[in-house]
Protein backbone atom coordinates (compact mmCIF):
# COMPACT_ATOMS: atom_id res chain seq x y z
CA UNK A 1 0.00 0.00 0.00
CA UNK A 2 1.45 3.37 -0.96
CA UNK A 3 1.76 6.23 1.49
CA UNK A 4 -1.32 8.15 0.33
CA UNK A 5 -3.58 5.10 0.53
CA UNK A 6 -2.26 4.22 3.98
CA UNK A 7 -2.94 7.78 5.20
CA UNK A 8 -6.42 7.91 3.66
CA UNK A 9 -7.40 4.54 5.12
CA UNK A 10 -6.29 5.62 8.61
CA UNK A 11 -8.00 8.99 8.28
CA UNK A 12 -11.30 7.37 7.36
CA UNK A 13 -11.06 4.84 10.19
CA UNK A 14 -10.33 7.56 12.77
CA UNK A 15 -12.60 10.36 11.64
CA UNK A 16 -15.16 8.76 9.31
CA UNK A 17 -14.59 11.31 6.54
CA UNK A 18 -11.96 12.30 4.00
CA UNK A 19 -9.80 15.38 3.68
CA UNK A 20 -7.32 17.01 1.33
CA UNK A 21 -3.76 15.84 0.77
CA UNK A 22 -0.84 18.18 1.39
CA UNK A 23 2.86 17.51 1.16
CA UNK A 24 6.20 19.17 1.67
CA UNK A 25 9.76 18.08 1.10
CA UNK A 26 12.88 17.35 3.02
CA UNK A 27 15.94 19.07 1.66
CA UNK A 28 19.56 18.71 0.71
CA UNK A 29 22.04 21.55 0.83
CA UNK A 30 24.79 21.51 -1.78
CA UNK A 31 26.94 23.98 0.15
CA UNK A 32 26.49 26.75 2.72
CA UNK A 33 26.25 24.89 6.03
CA UNK A 34 25.61 26.75 9.32
CA UNK A 35 25.60 30.03 7.40
CA UNK A 36 21.84 30.64 7.46
CA UNK A 37 21.74 31.93 11.04
CA UNK A 38 24.81 34.05 10.24
CA UNK A 39 23.10 36.05 7.49
CA UNK A 40 25.04 34.22 4.79
CA UNK A 41 24.27 32.34 1.61
CA UNK A 42 22.93 28.79 1.41
CA UNK A 43 22.31 26.54 -1.59
CA UNK A 44 19.52 24.06 -0.80
CA UNK A 45 17.01 22.13 -2.85
CA UNK A 46 13.84 20.21 -2.00
CA UNK A 47 13.97 16.45 -2.53
CA UNK A 48 11.49 13.73 -3.45
CA UNK A 49 11.15 12.57 0.16
CA UNK A 50 9.04 14.42 2.68
CA UNK A 51 5.89 14.52 4.79
CA UNK A 52 2.41 13.83 3.42
CA UNK A 53 -0.77 14.62 5.37
CA UNK A 54 -4.51 14.35 4.90
CA UNK A 55 -6.22 17.24 6.71
CA UNK A 56 -9.84 18.39 7.08
CA UNK A 57 -11.47 21.20 9.07
CA UNK A 58 -13.59 19.58 11.82
CA UNK A 59 -15.79 22.46 12.97
CA UNK A 60 -14.50 22.45 16.57
CA UNK A 61 -11.82 24.34 18.48
CA UNK A 62 -9.66 21.21 18.83
CA UNK A 63 -6.93 19.74 16.64
CA UNK A 64 -6.87 15.96 16.40
CA UNK A 65 -3.75 14.50 14.79
CA UNK A 66 -2.37 11.02 14.26
CA UNK A 67 1.21 10.16 13.33
CA UNK A 68 1.49 6.91 11.40
CA UNK A 69 5.24 6.79 11.97
CA UNK A 70 4.89 7.08 15.76
CA UNK A 71 1.53 5.22 15.87
CA UNK A 72 0.27 7.87 18.25
CA UNK A 73 -2.72 10.23 18.49
CA UNK A 74 -2.98 13.63 20.09
CA UNK A 75 -5.71 16.20 20.70
CA UNK A 76 -5.08 19.79 21.73
CA UNK A 77 -6.67 23.22 21.83
CA UNK A 78 -5.30 26.32 20.17
CA UNK A 79 -4.41 28.45 23.18
CA UNK A 80 -0.87 28.77 24.51
CA UNK A 81 -1.62 26.69 27.59
CA UNK A 82 -2.86 23.79 25.40
CA UNK A 83 0.63 22.78 24.21
CA UNK A 84 0.88 18.98 23.85
CA UNK A 85 3.62 16.97 25.53
CA UNK A 86 4.55 14.80 22.55
CA UNK A 87 7.54 16.29 20.74
CA UNK A 88 6.17 15.57 17.24
CA UNK A 89 2.84 17.23 18.11
CA UNK A 90 4.57 20.39 19.30
CA UNK A 91 5.60 21.09 15.71
CA UNK A 92 1.94 21.11 14.62
CA UNK A 93 0.86 23.10 17.67
CA UNK A 94 3.67 25.60 17.07
CA UNK A 95 2.62 26.12 13.45
CA UNK A 96 -0.96 26.79 14.61
CA UNK A 97 0.18 29.28 17.24
CA UNK A 98 2.63 31.07 14.95
CA UNK A 99 -0.09 31.40 12.30
CA UNK A 100 -2.46 32.90 14.88
CA UNK A 101 0.27 35.35 15.99
CA UNK A 102 0.38 36.58 12.39
CA UNK A 103 -3.39 37.16 12.46
CA UNK A 104 -4.12 34.05 10.42
CA UNK A 105 -7.31 32.13 11.10
CA UNK A 106 -6.99 28.66 12.60
CA UNK A 107 -9.73 26.49 14.06
CA UNK A 108 -10.00 22.78 14.79
CA UNK A 109 -8.93 20.24 12.19
CA UNK A 110 -8.24 16.53 11.85
CA UNK A 111 -4.98 15.23 10.42
CA UNK A 112 -3.18 11.99 9.65
CA UNK A 113 0.39 12.19 8.38
CA UNK A 114 3.41 10.07 7.55
CA UNK A 115 6.81 10.62 6.04
CA UNK A 116 9.47 8.94 3.95
CA UNK A 117 12.31 11.30 4.97
CA UNK A 118 14.97 9.18 6.67
CA UNK A 119 15.03 10.35 10.30
CA UNK A 120 18.35 11.56 11.68
CA UNK A 121 19.92 11.77 8.23
CA UNK A 122 20.14 15.57 8.14
CA UNK A 123 17.37 15.93 5.56
CA UNK A 124 15.19 18.09 7.79
CA UNK A 125 12.08 16.04 8.34
CA UNK A 126 11.04 18.62 10.96
CA UNK A 127 10.98 21.45 8.39
CA UNK A 128 8.98 19.22 6.05
CA UNK A 129 6.43 18.63 8.82
CA UNK A 130 6.21 22.35 9.67
CA UNK A 131 5.89 23.36 6.02
CA UNK A 132 3.22 20.77 5.27
CA UNK A 133 1.01 22.06 8.07
CA UNK A 134 1.79 25.74 7.49
CA UNK A 135 0.85 25.39 3.83
CA UNK A 136 -2.25 23.31 4.62
CA UNK A 137 -3.56 25.72 7.29
CA UNK A 138 -2.95 28.66 4.98
CA UNK A 139 -4.91 26.92 2.21
CA UNK A 140 -7.78 25.48 4.24
CA UNK A 141 -8.48 28.69 6.18
CA UNK A 142 -7.84 30.98 3.17
CA UNK A 143 -5.33 33.08 5.10
CA UNK A 144 -3.42 34.25 2.03
CA UNK A 145 -0.09 34.45 3.85
CA UNK A 146 2.81 34.59 1.40
CA UNK A 147 5.47 31.90 1.08
CA UNK A 148 8.06 33.89 3.01
CA UNK A 149 5.67 34.07 5.96
CA UNK A 150 5.00 30.32 5.79
CA UNK A 151 8.75 29.62 5.98
CA UNK A 152 9.09 32.00 8.93
CA UNK A 153 6.19 30.28 10.70
CA UNK A 154 8.18 27.04 10.55
CA UNK A 155 11.36 28.71 11.78
CA UNK A 156 9.52 30.42 14.65
CA UNK A 157 7.99 27.07 15.60
CA UNK A 158 11.52 25.67 16.06
CA UNK A 159 12.55 28.69 18.14
CA UNK A 160 9.49 29.01 20.36
CA UNK A 161 8.07 25.48 20.69
CA UNK A 162 10.98 23.11 20.05
CA UNK A 163 13.94 25.06 21.43
CA UNK A 164 16.22 24.95 18.37
CA UNK A 165 17.46 28.39 17.30
CA UNK A 166 17.73 27.40 13.64
CA UNK A 167 18.14 29.63 10.62
CA UNK A 168 15.61 29.90 7.80
CA UNK A 169 17.20 27.55 5.24
CA UNK A 170 15.35 24.31 5.94
CA UNK A 171 11.88 25.83 5.99
CA UNK A 172 12.65 28.05 2.99
CA UNK A 173 13.73 25.04 0.91
CA UNK A 174 10.68 23.04 1.99
CA UNK A 175 8.30 25.85 0.98
CA UNK A 176 10.06 27.27 -2.10
CA UNK A 177 11.51 24.05 -3.56
CA UNK A 178 11.28 23.70 -7.33
CA UNK A 179 11.71 20.50 -9.30
CA UNK A 180 15.08 20.36 -11.06
CA UNK A 181 16.48 23.48 -9.40
CA UNK A 182 18.61 24.40 -6.41
CA UNK A 183 18.08 27.73 -4.66
CA UNK A 184 20.79 30.21 -3.77
CA UNK A 185 19.36 32.16 -0.86
CA UNK A 186 20.82 35.21 0.85
CA UNK A 187 19.47 34.66 4.36
CA UNK A 188 20.08 38.27 5.36
CA UNK A 189 18.13 39.94 2.52
CA UNK A 190 15.97 36.89 1.62
CA UNK A 191 16.88 37.41 -2.04
CA UNK A 192 16.99 34.12 -3.89
CA UNK A 193 17.72 32.70 -7.29
CA UNK A 194 16.90 29.31 -8.80
CA UNK A 195 19.79 27.45 -10.42
CA UNK A 196 18.80 24.60 -12.78
CA UNK A 197 20.62 21.54 -11.47
CA UNK A 198 21.00 18.54 -13.72
CA UNK A 199 24.71 17.79 -13.71
CA UNK A 200 25.25 15.73 -16.85
CA UNK A 201 27.66 12.90 -16.22
CA UNK A 202 27.36 13.14 -12.43
CA UNK A 203 25.11 11.80 -9.70
CA UNK A 204 24.30 13.46 -6.38
CA UNK A 205 24.08 10.79 -3.69
CA UNK A 206 23.73 10.75 0.10
CA UNK A 207 25.61 8.19 2.15
CA UNK A 208 23.92 7.86 5.54
CA UNK A 209 26.14 6.82 8.42
CA UNK A 210 23.01 5.75 10.34
CA UNK A 211 24.46 7.28 13.49
CA UNK A 212 23.30 10.28 15.44
CA UNK A 213 25.56 11.28 18.28
CA UNK A 214 23.96 13.00 21.24
CA UNK A 215 24.36 16.72 20.76
CA UNK A 216 20.92 17.74 19.75
CA UNK A 217 19.98 21.33 20.07
CA UNK A 218 22.47 22.25 22.80
CA UNK A 219 25.64 22.12 20.69
CA UNK A 220 23.83 23.71 17.76
CA UNK A 221 22.76 26.62 19.95
CA UNK A 222 26.28 26.90 21.41
CA UNK A 223 27.72 27.37 17.94
CA UNK A 224 25.21 30.03 17.14
CA UNK A 225 26.21 31.91 20.30
CA UNK A 226 29.90 31.60 19.34
CA UNK A 227 29.15 33.23 16.01
CA UNK A 228 27.13 36.02 17.63
CA UNK A 229 29.96 36.77 20.06
CA UNK A 230 32.50 36.98 17.25
CA UNK A 231 30.21 39.22 15.18
CA UNK A 232 29.65 41.52 18.17
CA UNK A 233 33.41 41.87 18.69
CA UNK A 234 33.97 42.75 15.04
CA UNK A 235 31.07 45.21 15.10
CA UNK A 236 32.90 47.38 17.65
CA UNK A 237 35.46 48.21 14.95
CA UNK A 238 33.11 47.93 11.97
CA UNK A 239 29.58 49.12 12.87
CA UNK A 240 28.16 47.86 9.56
CA UNK A 241 28.61 44.25 10.69
CA UNK A 242 25.28 42.81 11.85
CA UNK A 243 26.12 39.17 11.01
CA UNK A 244 29.33 37.26 10.41
CA UNK A 245 28.41 37.24 6.72
CA UNK A 246 29.11 40.99 6.71
CA UNK A 247 32.65 40.53 8.04
CA UNK A 248 35.90 40.27 6.14
CA UNK A 249 38.49 37.70 7.17
CA UNK A 250 40.94 40.50 8.01
CA UNK A 251 38.43 42.00 10.47
CA UNK A 252 38.26 38.69 12.32
CA UNK A 253 42.03 38.75 12.76
CA UNK A 254 41.72 42.21 14.36
CA UNK A 255 39.72 40.76 17.27
CA UNK A 256 41.63 37.51 17.67
CA UNK A 257 42.88 38.44 21.15
CA UNK A 258 39.44 39.63 22.28
CA UNK A 259 37.50 36.41 21.69
CA UNK A 260 38.06 32.79 22.68
CA UNK A 261 39.99 30.50 20.36
CA UNK A 262 36.81 28.46 19.95
CA UNK A 263 34.76 31.49 18.86
CA UNK A 264 37.57 32.45 16.47
CA UNK A 265 37.54 29.05 14.77
CA UNK A 266 33.75 29.04 14.45
CA UNK A 267 33.84 32.48 12.83
CA UNK A 268 36.75 31.55 10.56
CA UNK A 269 34.72 28.66 9.17
CA UNK A 270 31.58 30.75 8.58
CA UNK A 271 33.36 33.61 6.79
CA UNK A 272 35.07 31.09 4.49
CA UNK A 273 31.85 29.22 3.85
CA UNK A 274 29.96 32.35 2.77
CA UNK A 275 32.57 32.86 0.03
CA UNK A 276 32.48 29.20 -1.00
CA UNK A 277 28.77 29.44 -1.81
CA UNK A 278 29.49 32.31 -4.20
CA UNK A 279 32.37 30.36 -5.76
CA UNK A 280 30.04 27.39 -6.30
CA UNK A 281 27.41 29.68 -7.86
CA UNK A 282 29.96 30.90 -10.39
CA UNK A 283 31.19 27.37 -11.05
CA UNK A 284 27.68 26.04 -11.66
CA UNK A 285 26.96 28.79 -14.18
CA UNK A 286 29.97 27.71 -16.23
CA UNK A 287 29.35 23.97 -15.70
CA UNK A 288 32.57 23.53 -13.70
CA UNK A 289 31.70 20.63 -11.41
CA UNK A 290 35.32 19.99 -10.45
CA UNK A 291 35.39 23.36 -8.66
CA UNK A 292 32.00 22.61 -7.07
CA UNK A 293 33.44 19.36 -5.75
CA UNK A 294 36.61 20.93 -4.39
CA UNK A 295 34.55 23.53 -2.52
CA UNK A 296 32.54 20.67 -0.96
CA UNK A 297 35.74 19.06 0.32
CA UNK A 298 36.89 22.39 1.74
CA UNK A 299 33.54 22.76 3.51
CA UNK A 300 33.94 19.33 5.09
CA UNK A 301 37.39 20.23 6.38
CA UNK A 302 35.99 23.41 7.93
CA UNK A 303 33.01 21.65 9.49
CA UNK A 304 35.27 18.95 10.90
CA UNK A 305 38.28 20.94 12.14
CA UNK A 306 37.02 24.51 12.69
CA UNK A 307 33.31 24.20 13.43
CA UNK A 308 33.72 20.73 14.95
CA UNK A 309 30.37 19.27 13.98
CA UNK A 310 31.61 16.18 12.19
CA UNK A 311 32.34 12.79 13.78
CA UNK A 312 34.53 9.77 13.17
CA UNK A 313 32.02 8.07 10.88
CA UNK A 314 31.50 11.11 8.65
CA UNK A 315 35.22 11.87 8.43
CA UNK A 316 35.77 8.24 7.41
CA UNK A 317 33.21 8.51 4.60
CA UNK A 318 34.72 11.79 3.41
CA UNK A 319 38.25 10.38 3.25
CA UNK A 320 36.95 7.27 1.49
CA UNK A 321 35.28 9.48 -1.13
CA UNK A 322 38.64 11.16 -1.84
CA UNK A 323 40.31 7.77 -2.25
CA UNK A 324 37.58 6.71 -4.70
CA UNK A 325 38.08 9.89 -6.81
CA UNK A 326 34.63 11.22 -5.91
CA UNK A 327 34.40 14.78 -7.25
CA UNK A 328 32.99 16.31 -4.05
CA UNK A 329 31.98 15.12 -0.59
CA UNK A 330 31.07 16.70 2.73
CA UNK A 331 28.99 16.27 5.87
CA UNK A 332 25.52 17.70 5.33
CA UNK A 333 23.15 19.17 7.89
CA UNK A 334 23.67 19.99 11.55
CA UNK A 335 26.38 17.35 11.92
CA UNK A 336 27.39 14.82 14.61
CA UNK A 337 25.96 12.06 12.42
CA UNK A 338 23.67 11.73 9.45
CA UNK A 339 24.87 11.88 5.86
CA UNK A 340 27.63 12.91 3.59
CA UNK A 341 26.49 14.46 0.31
CA UNK A 342 28.58 13.32 -2.64
CA UNK A 343 28.98 14.49 -6.24
CA UNK A 344 30.09 11.40 -8.16
CA UNK A 345 30.93 10.82 -11.81
CA UNK A 346 28.55 8.29 -13.35
CA UNK A 347 31.33 5.86 -14.23
CA UNK A 348 32.66 5.85 -10.63
CA UNK A 349 29.29 5.58 -8.90
CA UNK A 350 28.94 1.80 -8.56
CA UNK A 351 32.51 1.28 -7.38
CA UNK A 352 32.23 4.09 -4.82
CA UNK A 353 28.98 2.80 -3.34
CA UNK A 354 30.32 -0.76 -3.12
CA UNK A 355 33.53 0.44 -1.46
CA UNK A 356 31.64 2.70 0.95
CA UNK A 357 29.37 -0.12 2.08
CA UNK A 358 32.19 -2.63 2.48
CA UNK A 359 34.78 -0.44 4.19
CA UNK A 360 32.29 1.30 6.46
CA UNK A 361 30.84 -2.04 7.63
CA UNK A 362 34.34 -3.37 8.31
CA UNK A 363 35.12 -0.34 10.46
CA UNK A 364 31.81 0.37 12.21
CA UNK A 365 29.88 -2.90 12.09
CA UNK A 366 27.02 -1.86 9.84
CA UNK A 367 26.55 -0.70 6.27
CA UNK A 368 25.61 2.90 5.51
CA UNK A 369 22.37 3.59 3.68
CA UNK A 370 22.43 5.19 0.25
CA UNK A 371 19.91 7.67 -1.14
CA UNK A 372 20.05 9.00 -4.67
CA UNK A 373 18.96 12.64 -4.73
CA UNK A 374 16.06 13.78 -6.91
CA UNK A 375 15.45 17.55 -6.72
CA UNK A 376 11.71 18.06 -6.34
CA UNK A 377 8.93 20.54 -5.53
CA UNK A 378 8.28 22.01 -2.09
CA UNK A 379 5.02 22.53 -0.19
CA UNK A 380 1.93 21.84 -2.27
CA UNK A 381 -1.54 20.38 -2.49
CA UNK A 382 -1.36 16.80 -3.75
CA UNK A 383 -3.77 16.02 -6.52
CA UNK A 384 -4.35 12.67 -8.21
Amino acid sequence: MDLKNKIQEKFTSLYGTAGEFFSSAGRINLIGEHTDYNGGYVFPGAIDKGITAMIAVNGTDKVRAYSIDYDESVEFGLNEEDAPKQSWARYIFGVCRETIKREGKVSGFDAVFAGDVPLGAGLSSSAALESTFAFAINTLFKNELDKFTLAKIGQSTEHNYVGVMCGIMDQFASVFGKKGSLIRLNTKTMEYKYFPFNPEGYKLVLVDSCVKHELASSAYNERRLSCERAAAAIKKNHPEVDFLSDAKRLWLDEVREEISSEDFLRAEYVIGEVQRVLDVSDALERGDYETVGEMMYQTHFGLSKLYEVSCEELDFLNKLARKCDVTGSRVMGGGFGGCTINLVKDELYDAFIAEAKTKFAERFGHEPKVYDVVISDGARVLVD
